[in-house]
């Protein structure tokens, strides 16, 4: 499976899943339809799908332009999502198979973010599509969820093999990552980390994928078992409970907020 990531907007990625095989193809986070079918017409790839993670308009809002330009398109979203993403036509959830030639996928649902938010991940190409539940060095935010209900989500995606790619909606990474730092200093995986993302945006060069191993060793959201990050945010917030981890994550969602 080649994976093109498509710029969208102004911070947005969607991105082009090509099964080299058959030519077919498939788009993830569909916002702007032009620059998605310019790609495909570059490519000489058939689009045959999109594949939304959930409703919001910087996700789902080219879908209309899509299908007036290929009206055959499959349009596969989250069942409890479904009548706010435009144009569906697959019905999608926890656990269902989506294909696009030869290329299989599997739906995880990874509510918090939105209600029926849902993740798509193909084993065998080792990568996961996660919307704005899991961004590289950060999380969405809480809109139609709690911290317990999106840290059960995390938990999901985090339980994927190490060496999956994680191909999120957004290029949040530096300013994600710089926040980390201030729960984490000592933490030597995130400052090479965000040296590193520093050096890319630099040059103007988009920072995903990233992978399950480094969000474990980096994102502040997946790492509420660290005694530093813990302690940094008992400093700020004293009123967390030392052994309440639901109460902690809520704490660093409510810091990154206000970064």
């Amino acid at each position: 499976m080649e994976i093109v990531p498509v710029p969208q907007l102004s911070d947005n990625y969607a991105y082009l899943l090509i099964d080299g095989e058959t030519g077919d193809a498939a788009v993830v986070d569909c916002a702007e339809a032009a620059p998605v079918l310019d790609e495909v017409r570059r490519r000489g790839v058939r689009l045959v799908a999109v594949l939304a993670t959930h409703h919001h308009f910087d996700h789902v809002g080219g879908n209309p332009d899509l299908l007036r330009a290929l009206p055959g398109l499959r349009v596969h979203g989250s069942a409890d999502d479904a009548p706010r993403i435009p144009g569906i036509t697959h019905r999608v959830r926890d656990g269902d198979p989506v294909e696009v030639g030869r290329l299989r996928a599997r739906v995880i649902l990874i509510p918090a973010h939105t209600s029926g938010h849902v993740a798509y991940y193909f084993p065998t190409e080792r990568a996961v599509f996660t919307g704005d539940t899991l961004f590289a060095g950060g999380c969405g935010r809480l809109f139609e969820g709690d911290a317990a209900q999106m840290m059960a989500s995390l938990a999901k995606l985090a339980a994927l093999p190490d060496d999956t790619r994680v191909y999120c909606g957004h290029e949040y990474t530096e300013k994600n990552l710089r926040f980390a730092a201030t729960l984490e200093p000592g933490n030597r995986a995130l400052r090479d980390k965000l040296a590193a993302v520093e050096e890319l945006r630099r040059g103007g060069r988009p920072t995903v994928p990233s992978t399950i191993a480094d969000e474990k060793a980096t994102n502040p959201f997946l790492r509420t078992d660290s005694p530093e990050l813990a302690a940094s945010v008992r400093h700020r917030r004293p009123e967390v409970a030392a052994n309440d981890r639901v109460a902690l994550f809520a704490a660093v969602r409510q810091l990154k907020d206000r970064f």
